[in-house]
């Protein structure tokens, strides 16, 4: 089976409304077959190949008109690898809430802070990170260069730019699988392959746990990746919240109802019971511009815009 191509093919169609890595790609890839709880990789482990897709389905088989969170983020943070309906998406979340798109740039930059932190600080050299999204510039692999990275998403569409845009240097593996099912996560080969659970590990869940509604028992699936992991590791998270705004929040949630999945906003002190059995580090939980931000203190217009709360916790001995 061949592997995916970074140069087009001389032969290859077009694809109508597909991004341009899409359009790089298209005539290699054969797609995974199990499309949101699958627990196959793409890339990675450390022989430093990029593993050809197991099973294939046809390209008709991925609903492109249903907007996903990974692609309306790439498309609120300017990127191009989105659709038609993701675009719709943003503009509607855009009307019903302005401040959408600096609350994506200020978790984007949250992300980044806290990557540097645990890879300097903390002496962190390996990390899953779950719900990833579209690849672009400033990448937990880049900004932690060196350490070993497994990606993880629900969204094939993210793995195939996975597959075109990452290095496979043997120190990143692409897994597509549910956040809902962790334990699919932890067991699966290619994780098992790349990272050390002997070792502290770094695991990012960021703006992703308002993902998963209350009855899909968020409790749960952080029990288990924290009973997983081994003392010393760090957890980090953000979350989406209506504190500030309440009905411009409520409004904007409802964006999602049409996406691949619902959007729960909760209040700082629910977000804050996503941190039991970890030991937050300073300064705590707070909105994100305010962890540690890189030069002054976030001015108070900033603030009003961020609607994410993000801390990073250790698990002690």
């Amino acid at each position: 089976m061949r592997p995916a191509c970074h140069a087009p093919h001389r032969n290859a169609p077009a694809l109508p409304g597909w991004p341009d890595c899409c359009q790089r790609v298209s005539a290699f890839v054969i797609f995974p077959r199990s499309v949101v709880r699958s627990t196959m990789a793409i890339a990675g482990g450390r022989t430093g190949r990029k593993d050809a897709m197991e099973t294939g389905f046809a390209l008709s088989e991925i609903d492109t008109a249903t907007p996903h969170p990974a692609r309306i983020y790439d498309a609120l943070l300017g990127g191009k690898d989105n659709y038609a309906a993701d675009r719709q998406a943003v503009r509607q979340l855009l009307k019903a809430a302005p401040e959408a798109r600096d609350s994506a740039r200020a978790n984007r930059a949250f992300l980044q802070r806290t990557v540097r932190f645990l890879a300097g600080e903390a002496g962190i050299r390996q990390f899953i990170d779950v719900g990833t999204g579209i690849p672009a510039a400033g990448n937990v692999h880049e900004v932690a260069a060196g350490a070993r990275v497994a990606y993880v998403d629900n969204d094939p569409i993210v793995h195939v730019h996975a597959n075109a845009l990452l290095t496979g240097s043997g120190m990143t593996s692409i897994i597509l699988a549910d956040l809902r099912e962790p334990e699919s996560i932890l067991t699966h080969p290619k994780i098992r392959a790349l990272i050390d659970f002997a070792q502290p590990v770094g695991l990012l869940l960021v703006a992703i746990m308002h993902f998963i509604t209350d009855a899909e028992d968020p409790a749960r699936i952080l029990a288990v990746f924290r009973d997983a992991l081994p003392a010393g590791s760090y957890l980090t998270l953000s979350h989406a919240t209506a504190d500030l705004r309440p009905a411009a929040a409520r409004d904007a949630a409802a964006v999602y109802d049409h996406a691949t999945s619902p959007v729960t906003l909760r209040t700082r002190a629910q977000v804050a019971t996503f941190f039991d059995g970890w030991d937050l580090v300073e300064p705590g939980l707070v909105q994100v511009p305010l962890w540690r931000p890189d030069n002054r203190r976030p001015r108070q217009r900033e603030l009003d815009r961020a609607w994410v709360y993000g801390g990073i916790a250790r698990k002690s001995p």
